[in-house]
């Protein structure tokens, strides 16, 4: 084979919905990665497609357990030749495979260029792959990025028997957000199973207080709209928070912000204050992590950073948090939401439903569980400048975690899975080779990834979308 080229936008992925239901620590409603462009395929190529179940084991790293459940996966077989020496792997994250990816996107036009086998697997407690007969904590710890990646190493060695694949064939792994992490993450753990890898906005290093996060939004905000977009978003933000503090201002907030429930007459608490402030940040770090996204550009009313900044620098709409609320209303209006969800004490009794029935088994609750266990994440205001105001601090996040799954998890528990799965998998010092790294400058997970090499072997990509750079070519080597 004589190359391989990779060709991305800006950034990998599109939001679904908003607020603390359908955005919630840095993850979309559904996963971060989205769907592809382009309209649905029918015909022979989607008839070819088909959905199969492995048989996996729960627990991959005792030998004694012999408990095993069937994980979900798509095949697409139709361009792969005689040889069938190239097999390429989508790995799924932390939201429902979809069946689209199966026959759309470049990575197809890549298959049907190197004659290439193409897999997507499900991730293990997300989608319809369910391990364990519900959502407990005690079930969940069967849900870990290790054990994951041993999914992946089982899958492989399976399929290259089932499909009777060359002895020397590449598997080539692929991945968008927190799956491009588990795709340099495979390759680095299997280089006997895994040839090579595409991580895209792979967040590398785990962190606990991830206030970087919103450093990247106050950068994006002011290179879309200046100064003049970031004043007005700081006193939009200390507006609302002076509103809080009586109760013609409660009563104002609870008009201007559609509020499922009032915040007026002292029902609410300094959690409920925070989850309001964390879901109307929200509003701007969910459009900037995924703004002008290349597939979605041709869609009406697309909204992106200069449609909020055009708003919160229109003086006519009058006061700073009267167009902070027409930001609130178009994000609802767009995703046909009626209220805005901020009351603590229901977002935790939500997430601490265990049925893979409700409505945070699509993700919401496993995604908590992986940030208290592994990762951290926690897109706090803590850093300087800061325009969100001051209420979102690492306790906050961290006193999430005691109260969906108990108080083990606590600060201690996070400081730990951090430190653990940095050693594990070596962060931004990681040792691998045959994986191309690719980032935007907007998305603010970049920070936590690797954005320049000097290694043949690994290279980066990192686009800049302040300049344009809407897309660049790389064209490694697959001897």
């Amino acid at each position: 084979m004589k190359g391989f080229v990779l060709v991305l936008g800006c950034l990998i992925a599109i939001q679904n919905a908003q607020g603390w239901r359908n955005f919630n620590r840095g993850r979309s409603k559904g996963g971060n990665l989205g769907l592809p462009a382009g309209d649905a395929v029918r015909g022979s190529e989607s008839e070819k497609v088909t959905t199969e179940w492995f048989t996996q084991y729960l627990d991959h790293f005792n030998p004694n357990d012999g408990r095993t459940w069937k994980q979900r996966y798509y095949v697409n077989d139709q361009y792969t030749s005689k040889r069938r020496d190239v097999a390429f792997l989508m790995i799924g994250g932390e939201g429902e495979a979809s069946i689209e990816w199966m026959t759309k996107g470049a990575w197809i036009n890549y298959a049907k260029k190197f004659n290439a086998i193409c897999f997507q697997l499900e991730h293990r407690y997300y989608g319809k792959s369910h391990p364990t007969s519900d959502l407990s904590t005690k079930n969940l710890q069967y849900l870990t990025s290790q054990q994951a990646l041993a999914d992946l190493a089982f899958f492989i060695d399976e399929m290259n028997k089932k499909h009777e694949l060359s002895k020397n064939v590449k598997w080539i792994a692929f991945g968008g957000s927190y799956p491009g992490s588990l795709a340099a993450w495979a390759r680095q753990k299997y280089p006997h199973l895994v040839y090579g890898a595409m991580s895209a906005s792979g967040p590398l290093l785990a962190k606990v207080n991830f206030s970087e996060y919103f450093t990247v939004v106050y950068d994006d905000l002011k290179d879309t709209g200046g100064d003049k977009c970031l004043s007005a978003v700081k006193q939009a933000f200390y507006q609302v928070d002076l509103l809080t503090r009586h109760m013609v201002g409660q009563r104002n907030l609870d008009k201007l912000f559609f509020l499922c429930d009032s915040i007026a007459g002292g029902g609410s608490n300094h959690d409920d204050i925070s989850n309001l402030m964390d879901s109307l940040s929200g509003r701007f770090a969910d459009v900037a992590q995924y703004n002008k996204d290349n597939r979605f550009s041709k869609i009406p009313n697309n909204i992106t950073l200069d449609t909020l900044c055009d708003i919160m620098v229109n003086e006519k709409l009058g006061p700073e948090v009267n167009r902070l609320a027409a930001v609130n209303s178009l994000m609802m209006k767009r995703y046909n939401q009626t209220c805005l969800d901020y009351k603590y004490d229901k977002m935790v009794s939500d997430m601490k439903n265990v049925s893979w029935e409700s409505e945070v088994s699509e993700g919401g609750r496993q995604w908590y569980y992986q940030t208290c266990t592994e990762f951290g994440f926690y897109q706090t205001t803590d850093a300087k400048p800061q325009i969100f105001g001051d209420e979102n601090g690492v306790d906050f996040y961290v006193k999430q975690c005691t109260d969906v799954f108990g108080p083990e998890f606590n600060l201690t528990t996070v400081e730990r899975g951090v430190e653990r799965s940095n050693i594990l998998y070596g962060a931004l010092d990681i040792q691998v080779s045959n994986v191309i790294f690719v980032h935007g400058s907007y998305d603010p997970w970049h920070v936590l990834g690797i954005t320049r090499s000097n290694k043949p072997l690994s290279p980066a990509i990192y686009i800049d979308c302040k300049f344009n750079s809407h897309s660049q070519h790389l064209i490694p080597k697959i001897k």
